[in-house]
């Protein structure tokens, strides 16, 4: 009988662990053991999405700029860009004058603007809008995030431990399910500890714990599963410092913790440790007073981060098989407020960033002249649909499976 990776993680052991003690790692591989004659695990290879998530609600209205608006301008006397400040795209819309890597990559036919991402009925508490993109669920009755269901639905018959990966200490909701993801802030933190220190895989208790394995009989119900599964989780602290050992950056990351998480996320790839899945936050866009230069400097770190990962991938000649995908839990008010600031707004935008993608504007802006509730952008694009595209596109994923529902998928993909 097959077993699923969602029962033998229901069964207590998770494949890949920081932290996680050898005597309670053990107890739960053998319980299950006992219980369950087999299991499917997941397979390698193909394509890579990198998930950027911007936290804190992103000003769209100062990164996508519509600089020839008359509304726009009105709205924002102080915290507004004009015609000779902005990177222009055409004669409507610019980029941030900080976002020059992005724009590079716009005339290189390699950055997609989605604009008017939402959904029905935003909720503008940081948290349950963030539970709900990271979910695809407007309603909040799933428990796994989107991304957990998508690696789930990648799974087949040979383990890969970093088959989705998070550059950071804790894990996003939207990796949430039964295929275990390392979230690693620093790489010398990823292994077993002994007296909270990292021991390498010869060490005495490490080996300890591979001979407790080895003694369960490989004939019995889940031997094999369970002497791999400890392998696993030691030979895979030991993949990734070895994977570092034998990355080089191509070129030099800013000093960021955003650009580090980015070149974590690099060494993998250029590592060849099948990622196919990967995520990384950039802190801090909650700017309800003086957003000006919070925000200008949010827009530089972003555009670091990414055009040096983008130009690391290139270099290694990983960039074929590489996008990035930016989201935010919501938008800010068009109206800036009287603290030189914006509040939580609604409809926002997203970049996809890479040579498979189509560059280009897509979806509809949103009217700045026919405002929705508290004087908001109204979406035009269900970000669902975007999350659609890259599932069944990019990562070969039916959508409907992971969604719930069918969503129209949107031309930045090219389809197969």
């Amino acid at each position: 009988m097959g077993i699923s990776r969602r029962d033998f993680v229901k069964g207590g052991v998770s494949l890949v662990t920081i932290g996680t003690t050898a005597g309670s790692f053990l107890k739960g591989a053998v319980a299950f053991a006992a219980q369950n004659p087999g299991a499917v695990l997941p397979e390698l290879g193909g394509k890579t999405l990198v998930l950027v998530q911007m936290a804190g609600g992103n000003d769209g209205l100062s990164t996508l700029v519509p600089y020839t608006n008359g509304a726009y301008q009105s709205a924002r006397p102080t915290l507004g860009f004009d015609a000779e400040q902005v990177l222009p795209l055409d004669t409507e819309f610019g980029l941030h004058p900080n976002l020059t890597g992005l724009k590079s990559l716009w005339d290189e036919n390699k950055l997609a603007v989605i604009q008017g991402v939402g959904y029905p009925e935003q909720n503008y508490s940081h948290f349950k809008s963030m539970a709900i993109w990271q979910r695809a669920d407007p309603g909040l009755t799933t428990t796994d995030g989107w991304l957990g269901r998508t690696l789930e639905a990648m799974e087949s018959e040979v383990h890969d431990p970093f088959l989705g990966f998070n550059a950071g200490g804790s894990q996003p909701i939207s990796l949430q399910g039964p295929v275990p993801v390392p979230s690693v802030g620093d790489p010398a933190d990823y292994a077993f500890k002994v007296g909270g220190e990292p021991a390498s895989p010869d060490h005495q208790r490490t080996q300890t714990l591979l001979k407790l394995y080895e003694e369960y009989p490989a004939n019995s119900p889940f031997g094999v599963l369970l002497e791999t599964t400890v392998d696993t989780a030691v030979e895979s602290s030991a993949a990734l410092a070895e994977a570092g050992e034998r990355y080089t950056p191509a070129v030099e990351y800013p000093e960021t913790s955003f650009a580090g998480g980015l070149s974590l996320l690099a060494q993998a790839i250029v590592g060849d440790l099948g990622m196919r899945v990967g995520h990384v936050t950039l802190g801090g866009f909650d700017t309800h007073t003086n957003q000006s230069d919070t925000h200008d400097d949010l827009m530089t770190a972003l555009d670091g981060g990414i055009s040096a990962f983008y130009a690391d991938l290139e270099a290694h000649g990983k960039a074929d098989d590489v996008i990035v995908l930016t989201w935010s839990e919501f938008a800010r008010r068009v109206e800036e407020n009287a603290n030189g600031g914006t509040d939580h707004g609604a409809a926002n935008l997203m970049f996809a960033v890479g040579r498979g993608v189509e560059g280009g504007m897509f979806g509809e802006p949103s009217s700045l002249e026919n405002l929705v509730d508290r004087g908001n952008l109204g979406y035009t694009t269900d970000f669902r649909s975007v999350y659609a595209t890259v599932a069944e596109r990019w990562l070969g994923v039916p959508a409907s499976e992971l969604l719930g529902d069918s969503w129209p998928q949107l031309g930045f993909i090219p389809a197969a």
